[in-house]
């Protein structure tokens, strides 16, 4: 064969190798990255994305835009994955991440072009990517981090994500609210806040809650909407008739025989209602079917009961409350039962809920957000967990750093200046790893209206000589200025997440040369 390899591939499958495989793969990258890149920063834009089934979302948040999208390639399917990485690491960064590693891939496609070799291009990425950790590290602000400084993060998080400047302020407050309500010395219990949504109202209206709201509600028409200071029981069983496994036949040929039956069903029913009434129990959540005639006999004792609810919403409650889960109503006891300040139904819109609040448990509190429409409180949702998660970041992970593109702008100036210290052409990939880095002051820049050159230009001599500067959105346009004095921050742990996934991911692309598929 002259010393030349043998391929033995099925006769359907395709090959695409050397620089059309890379170029391939670094366009579709490259594709994907520019579909998110509008929506960074506060005047990102929205993308609506509707499902061969007709179903729209509406959102800016990046992670959702590349996950609801039907994408085949590969290469693409990676920047994916780094969206998705950035978004359970951290949180929120999502879009950066995905800006970032598309221009890698940008710039290493112009190396490529002039004969850079790949591992080459991967060696001064690495090396690069370390330089920006280091300049991400020395941009931490040493202040502490108190309520404002958490609250001007949650709120930088939130801002231009469908909360509108207003509002996002007034959530940032509640999100750090819950935040401290979850604290605990070993740090923040990500899993005692929940959020949850309920169209009817402004986005203004959204509130903490000190306890769980559930969509679970009375069993009974007759029951109490209200209980204060209430006992709770949570019972894993089913308050009706056992049936048995057994398949068997009864013949009655008598009323006396009918009469027996039934009065022995009456019987096991109320003593399913006795035993949660003499438990001491104001309130009952049970995990399966209630039957009418014991929900009627809870409803006169003036029990509230509730039906059918999930394990999960069963593990809420006891996590709220303290009560143990019982699976019979013979092992309820006093003991068994947990406590809670207050346990209301309420109407928001066509819908009911109900709120168990003041719980003697741990710290579980949830975040009640609202909005006008089913579009609106989604992607609301969507930011109200992505500012936690990144105030937590901040509180848990190492601090926080100056946003609008100023600790960028910091990092690409620190790698340019250890860049002539590197020698031969790994040098050219740390230096295109610094102009990598610029896109993304640059797209807010583009976004909120000023030429991007211009302020590009402007951010690097300001960093020069004032040692910070970044591209802050002001009334209908931007301005270059300290992001700081503007309240702009971003947890340093969502810059170094972005750095290492984005480099991981643009590596690895670049250092594939052979593509083989089969149909």
């Amino acid at each position: 064969m002259g010393g030349q390899p043998l391929f033995i591939l099925d006769e359907d499958a395709q090959r695409t190798h050397g620089k059309d495989a890379q170029s391939s793969n670094i366009s579709a990258g490259k594709a994907v990255s520019e579909a998110v890149r509008t929506t960074l920063g506060p005047r990102g834009m929205d993308k609506m994305l509707v499902s061969d089934s007709g179903d729209v979302v509406i959102t800016n948040d990046g992670a959702t835009i590349l996950g609801e999208m039907d994408i085949e390639h590969p290469a693409a399917q990676m920047i994916v994955e780094v969206a998705e990485t950035q978004e359970d690491e951290v949180g929120d960064g999502t879009t950066t991440a995905s800006v970032l590693a598309g221009e890698l891939l940008a710039k290493a496609e112009d190396l490529l072009d002039d004969d850079v070799h790949p591992t080459t291009i991967v060696e001064g990425y690495h090396e690069a990517a370390g330089l920006a950790q280091e300049a991400i590290e020395a941009e931490v602000l040493e202040a502490e981090l108190d309520d404002d400084t958490l609250v001007e993060v949650a709120e930088s998080s939130m801002t231009g994500k469908g909360t509108g400047d207003v509002d996002a302020g007034r959530l940032a407050e509640v999100i750090v609210e819950a935040v401290r309500h979850a604290k605990t010395d070993d740090g923040v219990l990500r899993d005692n806040i929940e959020v949850h949504t309920q169209t009817g109202a402004a986005t203004s209206a959204t509130e903490l809650v000190e306890g769980v709201i559930i969509d679970d509600t009375p069993v009974h028409d007759n029951m109490p909407r209200s209980v204060a200071d209430a006992d709770i029981a949570v019972l894993d069983a089913e308050l009706d008739v056992k049936e048995s496994n057994v398949d068997a036949q009864y013949n009655v040929t008598n009323v006396d025989q009918l009469n027996a039956a039934l009065d022995a069903e009456e019987q096991e029913l109320s003593g399913y209602a006795e035993a949660v009434v003499e438990s001491g129990a104001d309130v009952v959540f049970v995990t399966e079917d209630i039957a009418d005639r014991v929900a009627s006999q809870l409803a006169k004792a003036g029990v509230l009961a509730v039906e059918s609810v999930s394990s999960s919403t069963a593990k809420d409650v006891v996590e709220t409350t303290g009560a143990k889960r019982v699976g019979s109503v013979e092992d309820l006891e006093s003991d068994a039962l947990g406590f809670a300040e207050s346990v209301g139904v309420e109407k928001h819109g066509d819908e009911e809920v109900t709120f168990i609040q003041g719980g003697a448990a741990a710290q579980k509190v949830t975040v009640f957000a609202r909005g006008s429409t089913e579009h609106v409180v989604d992607e609301i949702e969507r930011a109200l967990n992505d500012a936690l998660d990144v105030t937590i970041a901040a509180l848990d992970a190492g601090g926080v750093v100056p946003g609008a593109g100023a600790t960028e702008i910091a990092a690409a100036d620190h790698i340019r200046s250890k860049a002539a210290s590197i020698e031969g052409r790994k040098q050219l990939a740390v230096e295109a790893f610094a102009d990598a880095l610029d896109v993304l002051p640059r797209t807010l820049a583009e976004n909120t209206g000023l030429d991007a050159i211009d302020a590009l230009v402007d951010l690097r001599s300001r960093h020069e000589s004032e040692g910070i500067a970044g591209v802050i959105s002001e009334g209908q346009t931007g301005v270059v200025a300290d992001p700081v004095e503007y309240g702009i921050l971003d947890p340093a742990a969502v810059k170094r997440e972005a750095v290492d996934s984005a480099t991981e991911a643009a590596t690895m692309i670049v250092r594939i040369d052979d593509v083989i598929s089969s149909s």
